[in-house]
């Protein structure tokens, strides 16, 4: 463990919880993976969590496991319910413990979120984003469930594990059976709050009998259900010291169901945006609390801590982006944090389709034994031609290798596109991943040449070994008449703030720019943190005072003062090719601030009186002040022909390969990968 700076004390102190010392007070919050679902898979499971812990996390905790089939996320997902599943699970303890680190299992039984015919409820009610109908589980059906979930815990510690996190929180069984939502039921095990709780309790009270000390016993609370019917605050009052009674020994804070229609982890909600649901919580037990949702940041983190609101930080996806962030915090190395930009692209929308979770600004993560850059014994002169996501990407691994990169970037400063999403709001965060790579430039001693357009002679002059063609792309100006209007705006000068738009706005494309564009244009800039939480909360209905059932109070969004309209070729719904787990928060945002959007549409010219276009309802002008062109980008590649008349050895990487729909994911990890084999 790196040596502590005096920056971060709170954060870098000591806890010892039911017996089982923590180095820290950094958690690594549960996240599926999908390496849990396989038991080919764990070998991989384990060098990712050994990683984690080699980069100096405190607790970490696993992706949710079923404690029997019924619980499973989705068929055949990861289990553990038989003895011979342990030694699996032993591959894990074993790595996590040698680098020095501590881990839970988190027991997790989907109920009605389960994704398979076997799934089991409190109630007969089909969730509304699962196709499945439950079984509504008999009274000696609970009593099972109830064993099941004490079998699981018995078997995580004779596999090694240092507790195990029952899953309380985000809709899932237990706390299906907390809520009247899904809980209507007018036996033992429904009805009144205290039957309703008793499946939880008896979960708690059993598996601490069982399980014995020293042993963590972790429970996540769902704080704030965010979903009409939740729970209420006198119920979390009650359950708090109900937990405690039985037997809990750390809680940690959930957010929000799966179900709910309010954004809880994605890049609109403002950095620990819900500390105050932990600092309420921790005001109700005598417990330690882990405060969790949206925190990446270690001054963040230390500020929760140092008030009292926390006694732990939960992190999961942070810990994606970069597996020592830790250690690098540790150290006072926090400009070399590969931060995490919630955009969710490459973990959960991955997941969410059956593939193995990773992380867009660290495609490794997931994939340590399979994508590694292994040091040269014969470093080369690598020159990368674009300083964007590929060519960053690639420049920084190449030079982590030990090869002797220069970087080319005809532009004044790094990013590509990345420049123009990190004016959007939301995508803040992308101004931390630049941060990042202009730090690993220096580190890694990248020689980066701004300002330069390199040309062919040049590269071939140089005597470079390889040649990376990460060029990029340019804004594609679709052929409407007009479009060269000074009405019309590309979407390159209004993001860079070349140009501005007027009050009355029409956007052509409804791809994921034309979505940046309308949220650019009508979403409020908050003056302070304070200011950014309270307008998020307000806008989304979340009853701050948690005098409602679920936390929900009347959306009241902010006015911005423009009209805009945002409009596709392509028949049906605006935003239907956003992430599968964020499109929904930018179309419920845009509608929230009075964006038109339209689909089926044919523009005929741009002219004084605004955008001309056709529908089936016939022609019609816009009498807009600005057309904004977000028709899609071209791939710069005016280099590929005369470099590929040399001697060098030449790849095409990123935007520069493919321009169709940006897509960083895939340019980060082509240039990492290229990286990786040069």
């Amino acid at each position: 463990m790196i040596a502590v700076v005096s920056r971060y004390p709170h954060l870098f102190s000591p806890l010892t919880i039911s017996g089982i010392p923590l180095r820290n007070r950094v958690m690594m919050g549960s996240m599926h993976t999908g390496l849990e679902d396989r038991r080919r898979d764990y070998p991989k499971l384990a060098a990712y969590f050994a990683e984690r812990a080699r980069g100096g996390v405190g607790l970490i905790v696993t992706g949710g496991i079923a404690p029997n089939r019924s619980g499973w996320i989705a068929p055949f997902a990861g289990k553990l319910s038989a003895r011979r599943e342990v030694a699996r699970h032993r591959l894990v303890t074993d790595a996590v413990h040698g680098e020095g680190g501590r881990i839970a299992l988190q027991i997790l039984h989907a109920g009605r979120y389960g994704y398979h015919p076997l799934i089991v409820a409190p109630s007969k009610l089909r969730a509304p984003i699962n196709r499945f109908t439950p079984r509504e589980l008999s009274a000696s059906g609970v009593r099972r469930q109830v064993d099941d979930f004490v079998r699981c815990a018995e078997l995580a510690r004779e596999a090694g594990y240092d507790g195990v996190e029952i899953m309380g929180s985000e809709g899932y069984l237990i706390n299906q059976f907390l809520v009247e939502r899904t809980n209507r039921r007018d036996d033992e095990w429904g009805g009144t709050r205290e039957r309703r709780a008793r499946f939880a309790l008896e979960i708690v009270r059993r598996t601490r009998e069982r399980a014995g000390q020293p042993f963590m016993l972790i429970f996540r609370v769902s704080g704030l259900d965010l979903v009409a019917g939740g729970g209420t605050l006198d119920d979390l009052v009650w359950l708090m010291g109900q937990l405690e009674a039985a037997g809990v020994s750390l809680i940690d804070t959930g957010i929000g169901w799966h179900e709910a229609r309010v954004p809880t982890i994605a890049g609109v909600v403002p950095r620990a945006a819900f500390s105050w649901v932990t600092s309420a919580i921790k005001s109700m037990t005598r417990l330690p609390v882990a405060a969790t949702n949206r925190i990446n940041d270690p001054v963040v983190a230390e500020r929760l801590l140092a008030s009292g609101m926390a006694d732990l930080i939960s992190m999961a996806r942070p810990m994606l982006a970069d597996p020592h962030w830790t250690n690098k915090a540790a150290a006072g190395l926090e400009d070399e944090i590969n931060t995490c930009i919630a955009c969710n692209q490459s973990c959960l929308d991955r997941v969410f389709k059956g593939k193995r979770a990773s992380c867009l600004v660290n495609p490794r993560a997931g994939y340590e034994t399979e994508l590694v850059l292994v040091p040269v014994t014969a470093p080369r002169h690598i020159a990368v031609v674009g300083a964007g996501p590929a060519g960053l990407a690639c420049a920084v691994s190449a030079a982590e290798r030990g090869h002797r990169v220069t970087l080319f970037e005809r532009n004044p400063e790094i990013g590509g596109q990345f420049c123009y999403a990190r004016e959007v709001p939301g995508k803040e965060e992308f101004f931390e991943t630049l941060r990042y790579f202009r730090a690993r430039i220096e580190k890694l001693g990248v020689e980066l040449r701004l300002g330069i357009t390199a040309d062919a002679t040049m590269l071939r002059s140089a005597g470079f070994d390889a040649i990376v063609l990460a060029s990029g792309v340019r804004a594609r100006i679709p052929a409407i008449p007009g479009s060269d209007h000074p009405k019309a705006i590309p979407y390159p000068e209004l993001l860079s703030g070349r140009r501005v738009a007027g009050s009355s706005v029409a956007i052509i494309g409804a791809g994921g720019i034309g979505f940046d564009v309308a949220t650019y244009l009508t979403a409020p800039r908050a003056a302070s943190y304070e200011v950014a939480v309270a307008s998020f909360t307000a806008e989304w209905g979340i009853d701050r005072e948690m005098r409602n059932p679920g936390g929900l109070a009347v959306p009241e969004p902010s006015t911005h003062g423009r009209k805009v309209w945002l409009l596709q070729r392509t028949q049906g719904r605006p935003g239907r090719t956003l992430g599968a787990t964020t499109g929904w928060i930018h179309r419920r945002a845009l509608e929230h601030r009075g964006v038109q959007m339209r689909g089926g549409l044919t523009y005929d010219r741009i002219d004084e009186a605004g955008l001309h276009l056709r529908s089936e309802a016939g022609a019609e002008v816009l009498a807009v002040d600005s057309v904004i062109l977000c028709a899609g980008q071209e791939p710069v590649t005016e280099l590929a022909a005369p470099l590929a008349e040399g001697q060098a050895e030449v790849h095409v990487i990123g935007g520069a390969r493919l321009a169709s729909e940006l897509d960083a994911e895939r340019a980060i990890r082509e240039g990492t990968e290229l990286a990786a084999r040069l």
